[in-house]
């Protein structure tokens, strides 16, 4: 922890100062790490969750505009009901795209050390050219429908998140959840934030550990995207050469229609070669289940960068913090002393006019010394909210990593077997002709 901790003692360059103060809120954030692996208890363990079906809708936009819309059934129904055999119809209701997006950004802002579930696309990226872009597509509905579930089953067995109250307002309230969410202020601390993030600042003592990590975030996003790409360039070529053999079948029909002995062997194995062709659009719709599991750690990695921004935030501000105390503690100096160390144009206004009033003398030291006291006070508490960040933070990312790669792992897995059925079902197609043409 030498690199996380900042010590109030200001130097910030001075690496002993950090593990001084790592030394001493190590009991605090050991205790913070045990909070979030006490919290176990996830919702899926209580509640089963699915997103049953879509449905598309028309309807009146906020602006009062007729529009189409797609809305997702979302159903609930208690796990010991489930484990005892009970028939018990489920909770149900509908929710929007709008309305996940909606939770998440309020789960983002009020958990920033932790690596939120993204959601699926929301219009399709990285197409091959016979799969429809268009976000009302029946085909791209489905997929979504199916990413949307496996984020409130990310969601629902976090240890951390599982246990907020908006997340169950969102499963079990149709009518009045988005009045509760507006009602947390989520939004202007959200605005805040952004503001924060998008300003140029550079971090005089970033975490090591977060830098890395944060890099790490980029080629994972850059390794996914080329991936994507080349998967999708694949899946172009190949659906012509499948469709590319259907000729074959074509010629052989129409060959087998004059050939008397060679009729049926021919006509045989055209209808092979058209089988084969046509399996082509069930195998690339099979692989745009694999796709969009890649596609989910696409998006991982802007979250992961998300909680990166947001140790660089908190450490800048503990740092400005920082910088504010020492120049009061080192004008009150100068000021109970006489002393000036550094010109300032107060100081050169006292040598040109004469020295200032005892009275407004004591003023200004009075004043000086309630902002320390207040300055040392906002130092403490960005001490502390850095310390627990880096702490929470890191324990989910290992969390994360853990998911990541076996997600990964079994996903490629499932991806190469696939590859190798869809050959074996090329070199079964071509030993069934083989059969037909020695029938001849």
């Amino acid at each position: 922890m030498a690199e996380d901790g900042r010590d109030e003692s200001l130097a910030t360059d001075d690496e002993s100062d950090h593990t001084a103060l790592s030394l001493r809120f190590l009991p605090m954030l050991c205790g913070v790490t045990a909070q979030m692996l006490e919290e176990g208890s996830t919702l899926l363990r209580r509640m089963e969750i699915c997103v049953a079906e879509a449905e598309k809708r028309n309807g009146k936009n906020t602006v009062n505009m007729q529009e189409t819309f797609t809305v997702y059934l979302v159903e609930t129904r208690p796990m010991d009901a489930v484990a005892e055999g009970r028939n018990q119809a489920p909770d149900s209701l509908w929710r929007r795209y709008s309305e996940f997006e909606l939770l998440r950004n309020y789960l983002l802002v009020t958990y920033p050390y932790i690596v939120v579930p993204p959601l699926p696309e929301k219009r399709a990226e990285f197409v091959w050219h016979k799969l429809s872009a268009d976000n009302m597509d029946p085909d791209f509905v489905e997929r979504r429908r199916v990413g949307l579930e496996n984020f409130l089953l990310r969601v629902a067995s976090h240890p951390v998140l599982s246990n907020d109250k908006i997340l169950h307002h969102f499963l079990i309230e149709e009518h009045g959840w988005k009045e509760v969410v507006y009602e947390t202020g989520f939004q202007a601390k959200a605005d805040s934030r952004l503001r924060a993030l998008s300003a140029t600042f550079r971090v005089r003592n970033p975490d090591k550990r977060f830098m890395e990590m944060k890099h790490y975030s980029d080629e994972l996003q850059s390794h996914t995207s080329q991936l994507l790409r080349a998967r999708a360039r694949v899946a172009d070529r190949l659906y012509g050469v499948y469709k590319v053999h259907g000729n074959y079948g074509r010629v052989f029909s129409e060959w087998s229609a004059m050939e008397k002995e060679m009729g049926d062997g021919l006509q045989s194995a055209g209808h092979h070669m058209d089988a084969y062709a046509a399996s082509i659009d069930d195998i690339l719709e099979e692989e745009e289940h694999y796709a969009d599991q890649l596609k989910e750690y696409l998006f991982y990695a802007e979250a992961l960068r998300a909680v990166c921004r947001k140790h660089e935030l908190t450490q800048f501000e503990f740092e400005m913090a920082s910088q504010e105390l020492v120049s009061k503690k080192q004008q009150h100096e100068e000021l109970s002393t006489g002393i000036v160390r550094t010109f300032s144009f107060k100081g050169m206004t006292n040598k040109l006019f004469g020295q200032e009033a005892p009275e407004q003398r004591e003023a200004r030291l009075k004043l000086l010394e309630d902002l320390i006291a207040e300055g040392e006070e906002d130092v403490q508490e960005k001490t502390v909210e850095c310390g627990e960040h880096v702490e929470r933070a890191w324990v989910d990312m290992h969390r994360f990593k853990e998911q990541k790669d076996k997600d990964l792992r079994e996903a490629l897995i499932n991806y190469a077997v696939m590859q190798i059925s869809m050959c074996k079902k090329g070199i079964q197609m071509w030993s069934n002709a083989k059969e037909c043409f020695l029938k001849m």
